[in-house]
């Protein structure tokens, strides 16, 4: 093959890809591929075409011989431990996810701390920096591993948490820092440090580990007495709703839908209750009538408020957001509607979560198909109501 004909074949899989013609790209693919050998770059296309198809294992294979043969291609690894961590091998997977910061979308946040980074050891008499890093659902997540990191690192510990999270972390895990500190705060020092997303690495959480502790995050009762009293006229159930995540991320065409795909849901007589912030509260105004939902956009100051709402409702409802991570932490029942191949945290083929209990997930069956995931919750939503009746 040459170099014109491998460009004339990547650039026509890449316009199917583009286009959202997964099988169409992996067809083109698969005669060059056919004995078993062919150029790297095809392989690296054939993977990317074939696990949003659903054939993770295959695509596992590829990636694993992608990553021997190329150890130094880091943003191959850090493929490679999104499909690991999706199937549930914790072992290989938090050790492959180490190299996230090879791709352009995170390169951003990327920080070059010029101190060691803890690997699990004991450190007794040390400092250990532990620092926010990601969006405000992986905060949230891996807030339960600080107590751990603590008891195993037998170090004086310093969180940083970025400012929206920091009142609600700094009053729930009192007594397991030793000092707090809102992100863009200059730390004292310190002898090692380790992102919140490595400590699963550091202190090699398995699947029989989790859930752990919770509710490790804890809503003010202030709050709660104020929601409470905002809320006591709807009659129940409470089902708190939200329907897009953050506009910015690299994946959000594939979590977030249109509220006007909900209506199903929404006529199924609960009480709704929208804690969805940004642009995307814009559509509560374009419901019909028989579909009421209020709009709390304007009266949600800051997560203080969503855990507070998230302790008195009977049930979120939402897509693949920072609320479910939060109410996860809470403790707050939650049903979570996932895309055909979801986040890897979610695993594969099940309805629960080792992460949290009380929730549980709706995947799509096919790709894009929200309608199921829509109907199957409509079906179960007018049982629950009917428990209120």
């Amino acid at each position: 093959m040459t170099p014109q004909q491998l460009e004339a074949i990547i650039n026509e899989v890449q316009q199917k890809f583009n286009a959202g013609d997964l099988a169409g790209a992996e067809a083109a693919l698969r005669p060059h591929l056919s004995s078993g050998v062919g150029p790297i770059p095809l392989w690296r296309l054939l993977a990317k075409c074939i696990r949003p198809q659903g054939k993770i294992g295959e695509a596992k294979l590829i990636q694993e011989m992608l990553v021997d043969s190329f150890p130094g291609d880091l943003e191959a690894r850090f493929d490679l431990s999104e499909t690991l961590l999706l199937l549930g091998e914790f072992d290989r997977g938090w050790l492959e996810y180490r190299y996230r910061y090879s791709l352009k979308h995170t390169k951003i946040i990327d920080r070059k701390v010029q101190m060691p980074r803890w690997n699990g050891n004991p450190i007794p008499g040390k400092t250990l920096y532990i620092h926010d890093e990601q969006g405000y659902g992986d905060t949230f997540q891996f807030l339960r591993l600080v107590k751990h990191a603590k008891e195993r690192s037998q170090a004086t510990v310093i969180l940083e948490v970025n400012h929206e999270s920091f009142p609600l972390v700094e009053r729930s895990l009192k007594g397991v820092y030793d000092q707090i500190l809102p992100k863009g705060t200059i730390p004292p020092p310190f002898d090692m440090h380790c992102e919140l997303m490595s400590l699963p690495f550091a202190l090699h959480l398995q699947l029989s580990d989790l859930p752990g502790e919770i509710p490790y995050l804890l809503a003010n009762p202030e709050r709660v007495r104020k929601w409470a009293a905002r809320l006591q006229s709807l009659p129940r159930p409470w089902v708190a709703i939200c329907w897009a995540g953050r506009p910015t991320h690299f994946n959000d065409g594939n979590r977030s839908m249109k509220l006007d795909a909900w209506k199903p849901i929404l006529e199924t007589g609960a009480s709704f209750i929208s804690i969805q912030k940004g642009p995307a509260t814009a559509q509560i105004n374009e419901l019909s009538p028989n579909c009421p939902v209020l709009n709390l956009d304007s009266e949600i100051m800051d997560f203080e408020d969503t855990a507070a709402i998230l302790c008195l409702i009977d049930l979120l409802v939402s897509v693949d957001s920072s609320p479910i991570h939060l109410a996860g932490a809470i403790g707050c029942p939650t049903w979570v509607m996932l895309p055909y191949i979801p986040d890897w945290r979610w695993l594969i083929n099940r309805e629960d979560t080792p992460w949290y209990p009380k929730h549980k997930l709706y995947r799509q069956d096919r790709a894009g198909n929200w309608a199921g995931v829509i109907d199957r919750i409509k079906n179960d939503l007018l049982q629950l109501k009917a428990q209120f009746s």
